[in-house]
């Protein structure tokens, strides 16, 4: 990519989409294509051959998806499957027809069976039984991953894919119901400090362990791959290390101050029991994560406020 290459990121006013944006424009970029949802519905045929044949963009980043934690995927199964097909379905082919330079498309851990072996690495993949709770929202990943490596099989599309761990940072979703387990907690204890709740009841048992990665640090990561990598198949992005969800927590309440107690519903499912990533992939084609844990949960943390203040000013 160059400084004047026209760059579509898909998904922009999402975390890792604005993430990629900031980087982007860190780096001297300003030639620029985003629609809002509002404006150009991804999951529509018509239109985004439309906006494609208009715009003609050089570099796609595909980070548009519909997303969410246990309770979102488990509930709405049908929906996190057709949408995020047809999102990325619209998008690959149309990248294809008009000449795309380069495409890369953003999937999740949650592609790997439930019971892979652990850290998992990138061979992983269609080698066993996905996790129950979100498989819908996984096999549209998958098949965004083979789609990609059939239009470069039988096209020469240079179109690679990135499996990035858990993410949290700047602009994160903290819907109550449809966010994921580190901005839902983050919001939970909180509002339990700012009510003064004797207690913040978590689901599970807290000993699945997950990784996390600050979606600054995808976003580096994604911006030296679309420079340097060229490959079929996919590249996991992650940190390389996990925490267990009790852990996670108690880290959490501390960061926001919360004086409570900390409660754990056995009744409530884990989901898998562990989710690491083998970075090595990445590591040996040349970057590593540099944002801690604790350092980038207390910078989410302060945009979690920043942003509840601007929701009270409303």
């Amino acid at each position: 990519m160059d400084k004047s290459s026209k760059i579509y990121i898909a998904g922009h006013r999402g975390m890792v989409g604005s993430a990629i944006y900031r980087k982007l424009q860190k780096e001297g970029f300003t030639n620029f294509i985003t629609r809002t949802s509002e404006v150009l519905d991804l999951r529509n045929q018509q239109q985004v051959a439309d906006f494609f044949a208009e715009e003609k963009p050089d570099y796609i980043f595909l980070a548009a998806a519909k997303v969410g934690g246990i309770v979102a995927n488990n509930t709405y199964r049908a929906e996190f499957l057709y949408d995020n097909l047809q999102i990325q379905n619209n998008i690959i082919h149309n990248a294809y027809l008009n000449g795309v330079k380069k495409l890369m498309f953003l999937g999740s851990s949650c592609i790997y069976p439930k019971m892979a072996p652990q850290p998992l690495k990138e061979e992983y993949l269609l080698t066993g039984p996905l996790e129950e709770t979100n498989e819908p929202y996984a096999i549209a990943k998958i098949a965004g991953i083979k789609m990609c490596d059939a239009y470069r099989s039988q096209y020469g599309c240079n179109f690679i894919s990135v499996m990035p761990t858990n993410l949290y940072g700047y602009n994160d979703n903290y819907h109550p119901e449809n966010s994921h387990v580190l901005p839902a907690l983050m919001r939970r204890f909180h509002e339990a400090k700012e009510s003064n709740a004797p207690a913040v009841i978590i689901w599970g048992t807290g000993s699945p362990r997950r990784e996390f990665l600050f979606a600054d640090d995808l976003a580096e990561a994604c911006y030296y791959l679309m420079q340097n990598y060229n490959e079929p198949g996919l590249v996991n992005i992650g940190t390389g290390e996990d925490i267990t969800i009790k852990d996670l927590a108690l880290m959490i309440k501390n960061i926001t101050g919360y004086q409570g107690d900390v409660v754990f519903d056995h009744s409530r499912p884990d989901g898998a029991p562990r989710k690491l990533m083998d970075v090595s992939k990445l590591t040996n084609a040349g970057w590593k994560y540099h944002t801690g844990l604790q350092e980038g949960i207390k910078l989410a943390y302060a945009d979690y406020l920043d942003h509840i203040s601007v929701v009270k000013e409303r």
